[in-house]
């Protein structure tokens, strides 16, 4: 299906700044950390109406329209490849394509999918990864939970993104309660 310029052109004027996206299942005990990661930084800062901080979960195509809607992206989520658990990555789209390890589960391949298609309607928005090593995961034992070393590197997480958001002129305001 062909998308008329026009129509391109509207939706980019009506695109909301910035999308922090926390991405995994949480039954698979660390795949969740994005997700459970992102309700914890929720709870301790307040962020400008222009940035929509968004469950994906595994919502894999589902996430079309989120992704579309936005000029900037800031994905967290877990990266399985052979390192030391906990160990956090920062890298943009184009590195992602140069060096995406196979995927492990279904929302990674339906990810990389979606940033495509959004190329292709010239609606990509520009996207920065920032994902950790799981210690615990098994695709074939549901497990409710994080490991305890994934809460721990939540601090680390939180000084990656932190960083990310000032780069991008975002200022987010620390909660009263949360030091």
């Amino acid at each position: 299906m062909r998308v008329p310029l026009f129509l391109i052109k509207t939706m980019t004027d009506q695109r909301h700044f910035l999308t922090i996206l926390g991405l995994g299942n949480i039954l698979l005990q660390d795949e969740g950390f994005g997700v459970h990661f992102l309700n914890w930084f929720a709870e301790r800062y307040g962020l400008p109406e222009q940035v929509k901080l968004i469950d994906g979960g595994t919502l894999g195509f589902g996430l079309f329209d989120i992704i579309t809607s936005c000029r900037n992206i800031l994905v967290i989520d877990v990266m399985k490849i052979d390192d030391e658990p906990g160990s956090i990555y920062r890298f943009t789209q184009q590195e992602m394509d140069l060096a995406h390890p196979p995927a492990t589960s279904a929302h990674e391949v339906e990810f990389a999918d979606i940033l495509c298609k959004a190329e292709l309607i010239d609606l990509a928005p520009a996207a920065v990864f920032l994902c950790i090593v799981p210690q615990q995961y098994d695709a074939h034992n549901l497990r409710m939970g994080m490991t305890p070393l994934m809460h721990e590197r939540f601090a680390d997480m939180e000084t990656f993104l932190l960083k990310e958001l000032d780069a991008l002129d975002i200022h987010p305001v620390r909660k009263q309660g949360h030091a």
